[in-house]
């Protein structure tokens, strides 16, 4: 994970990985120049639509939650409650339905 967080090119990701967070990274700072390109590139890694349209709504609802709790004062939450969040999304995944979370492109 520090590798990741470190530079993502330099880390041990897959190319598909790594181009699905270069692809998040642009829709968090920069969605306004995202190009029919941008997709066609995921596409080349192996990403379907319905997987790029999933990291699109991903990063735009964190953005949402976000600047949500920053402008309420809802008060953040422990580390302890992060940990076991973190724990619960790896083994169950973020879906709470009954089917298991797709696997990432090879």
């Amino acid at each position: 994970m520090d590798g990741v967080l470190a530079d993502v090119e330099t880390s041990p990701l897959s190319q598909p990985e790594k181009a699905l967070l270069r692809f998040v990274r642009k829709v968090n700072c920069e969605s306004y120049t995202i190009q029919p390109a941008d997709i066609d590139a995921l596409h080349t890694e192996g990403y379907s639509d319905e997987a790029i349209y999933y990291a699109i709504t991903v990063c735009a609802l964190f953005n949402f939650y976000n600047r949500w709790i920053d402008a309420s004062g809802v008060h953040p939450m422990s580390d302890a409650a992060h940990a076991a969040g973190a724990k619960r999304s790896a083994i169950h995944g973020y879906s709470r339905s009954s089917q298991p979370p797709p696997e990432p492109p090879k």
